[in-house]
C-alpha cells in the first residue's frame, strides 16, 4: 500500500470569507472542482491542470437545501463549525483496495465509498477513534477490479 496526504477540508457556513482568506493570505488558487451535489471550492497550490494539487478544500452548506451534503458527506450541527471542528477531512490518495477493505472489514469498521468519475478515483471515507473523518482516494481501476 502507499500512502500520501492529498487535502484537507473545511466545512463552512461562510464560503466566500473562507475562500479569500487562502486565495489571499496564503496565495493559493481557486482551480477546477468536480460536480458535487454541495457548493464550494478547490484552492490550488500549483498547476491548474492537475487535481492532486487542490490542497484546500472548501465545503459550503447550503442554508436551503443541504441534502446533498448530508448525502454525500454526512451532517453536521452548525454549532460544530468552528475551530477545529470545522475541518471536515483528511484525506490521502492510497493504492491496496482489496487489502484495505478487508482490513476494515476484519476490524469491523463501517465505510462509506463514492465514486469521483471526473477524476478516475473511488473513496472510501472512515471515522477514527475521535470522530475525524478520513478519506482514502484510490484509482478507480482498482475498484473496477473487485468488480469483475
Amino acid at each position: 500500500m502507499t500512502l500520501s496526504l492529498n487535502h484537507f477540508s473545511i466545512r463552512t457556513l461562510d464560503l466566500a470569507a473562507t475562500k479569500a482568506f487562502y486565495v489571499m493570505v496564503l496565495g493559493l488558487q481557486e482551480g477546477p472542482r468536480p460536480d458535487f451535489p454541495f457548493p464550494g471550492y478547490w484552492l490550488y497550490q500549483g498547476p491548474l491542470t492537475d487535481y492532486v494539487n487542490a490542497a484546500v478544500h472548501i465545503i459550503g452548506i447550503d442554508a436551503n437545501d443541504s441534502s446533498g451534503l448530508s448525502n454525500y458527506l454526512g451532517d453536521r450541527a452548525q454549532n460544530q463549525l468552528q475551530g477545529s471542528g470545522a475541518l471536515d477531512h483528511v484525506a490521502f490518495f492510497a493504492t491496496g483496495l482489496a487489502d484495505m477493505l478487508k482490513r476494515l472489514e476484519s476490524k469491523r469498521i463501517e465505510v462509506r465509498r463514492r465514486d469521483v468519475p471526473d477524476l478516475g478515483l473511488h473513496q472510501v471515507f472512515l471515522d477514527d477513534p475521535n470522530g475525524i473523518v478520513v478519506e482514502l482516494n484510490y484509482p478507480f481501476a482498482e475498484k473496477q477490479a473487485l468488480d469483475a
